[in-house]
């Protein structure tokens, strides 16, 4: 499996956002309510197999800080995209010399056992106020 790591520098809100980000499980995620061609905030990542869309990486950096969120098709997951999706988030954000990656399981979530397990797994730690987070090397 080739993947590619694909930096979309204006974001929109297009038919693969709205499959694989807005097709998540409900309570999953919090989608944003946009229509397709829509500007979609934050930095987007995106990661393709021969020109197919298999997957997103979202980063939010604030104060040092970065919020993630990872969204794999369905049909693809358990495949190491998620891992790859990380990965690279980790390499984004050292590059702008982030301290910590956090993510926030929603108490929502249909899987969050699995999904918390899965982050733990990768290296993220509960940080008290319910985000899983992990220190990036300087």
């Amino acid at each position: 499996m080739a993947l590619t790591w694909v930096r979309e520098d204006t974001p929109v809100w297009d038919a693969a956002k709205q499959s694989i980000v807005g097709g998540v499980p409900e309570g999953a995620l919090e989608v944003p309510q946009l229509g397709l061609g829509d500007l979609a905030p934050g930095e987007w990542f995106r990661v393709e197999e021969d020109g197919t869309t298999l997957g997103y990486g979202w980063m939010d950096c604030t104060w040092g800080d970065a919020e993630i969120t990872i969204a794999v098709d369905p049909r693809r997951q358990g495949e190491g995209v998620g891992e790859f999706i990380v990965e690279h988030l980790e390499r984004e954000a050292s590059a702008r010399g982030v301290n910590y990656l956090y993510n926030a399981v929603r108490p929502t979530h249909p899987d969050r056992a699995r999904v918390t397990r899965w982050l733990l797994s990768r290296g993220f730690k509960p940080s008290g106020d319910g985000l899983l987070k992990k220190g990036l090397r300087p």
